[in-house]
């Protein structure tokens, strides 16, 4: 069994099937956590009791911050195999076609969702590292750690800091375009995709990805135009 994964790993079925598992776990994630900023529309108590429940789930039965910090180990993994995953195929798919070719229907749809995906993924990745700093470990914050999550999430949007808001909304916009083009690709992967269930699952990515777009986007300029504060 320990030969039998790593041989699955190396086809390109394998590294697919990993991306689209990998992929499921992170658009979860991304749900939960958009849920979870939106509690910020209920006000400071309900932000700030969300965000230390966060920190003692498990409580007192496992030691604080033991269920945080395995739920970021996972995803930790996942964003590593998923990159990982995205690399190795597209370096295979370049081998296999070392010579460019002309072709006069070519699908600028195809090239744009490419170009999307690669450019994009490094943007979001950047802006993954950036947040982590700012509102996990408070380096980058302009309260610090010295202050609630409620109120350290109004001053990195206060209106004065209209860059940090312009950022991240357009961070958000692209997670929100590979979202879109990962669901999509992660149907087809795993053999979901039918004529019979296409525009289903079309729609459904549409509606998962938007959802999630607008959900995180709302929080930030909620606060940039003193909508909440």
């Amino acid at each position: 069994m320990a030969i039998a994964i790593p041989a699955i790993y190396r086809s390109t079925v394998g590294k697919k099937a990993v991306m689209a598992v990998t992929g499921g776990i992170l658009v979860l994630f991304l749900i939960a956590h958009m849920v979870g900023n939106l509690k910020i529309f209920f006000g400071a108590e309900d932000f700030n009791h969300y965000a230390h429940w966060l920190r003692t789930i498990g409580e007192p039965a496992v030691p604080y911050r033991t269920v945080l910090t395995i739920l970021e180990v996972v995803l930790l993994v996942a964003v590593v195999l998923h990159m990982w995953s995205a690399v190795s195929l597209a370096r295979r798919a370049r081998a296999a076609r070392p010579v460019k070719y002309e072709s006069k229907k070519k699908s600028h749809a195809q090239g744009y969702a490419t170009h999307t995906m690669r450019y994009g993924g490094v943007i979001i990745a950047i802006y993954v590292v950036w947040h982590l700093l700012d509102l996990t470990f408070f380096v980058v914050n302009p309260l610090g750690a010295n202050d609630t999550p409620y109120d350290r999430m109004v001053a990195d949007f206060d209106p004065s800091r209209w860059y940090i808001t312009v950022w991240y909304v357009v961070a958000v916009l692209l997670v929100g375009l590979h979202l879109h083009h990962g669901i999509w690709s992660a149907f087809q992967t795993l053999g979901l995709r039918t004529p019979r269930s296409h525009n289903l699952l079309r729609g459904l990515a549409i509606a998962v990805s938007a959802v999630v777009t607008v959900g995180f986007v709302s929080v930030p300029v909620s606060i940039a135009f003193g909508w909440v504060s």
